[in-house]
């Protein structure tokens, strides 16, 4: 069985592999945003729009909220932050190792 933590952690990096996604992540990054402001750089439909909006916000990396008669979008970084540490996780581990190999070579050189 899949635990929580790595259920969350495959949505959030699902929902990063798209670049329509990730282009509407950068915008959120400087601040909170209408659903029209999200999708006017983007040249794809409003249903296109929203369905990335639902993958992204099921990954909670971000949140909707009604205003008026708009919907408003922000960012929720935690989820961000979570990922990059998993990622840096690994980048540590693999640094060790690429160092462990450059010792070696210098150590046996051919």
């Amino acid at each position: 069985m899949v635990n929580y933590q790595q259920r969350r952690l495959d949505l959030a990096f699902g929902a990063l592999s798209h670049p329509i996604r990730r282009g509407i992540l950068a915008r959120l990054a400087t601040g909170e945003a209408t659903v029209a402001e999200l999708a006017r750089p983007f040249k794809v439909s409003a249903p296109a729009i929203t369905k990335h909006l639902r993958v992204l916000e099921e990954a909670g990396l971000l949140t909707r909220r009604k205003e008026g008669r708009a919907r408003r979008c922000r960012l929720e970084a935690e989820r961000l932050r979570q990922a990059q540490e998993w990622i840096e996780r690994y980048r540590a581990f693999w640094n060790d190792r690429l160092d462990a190999l450059e010792r070696y070579l210098k150590e046996n050189p051919t």
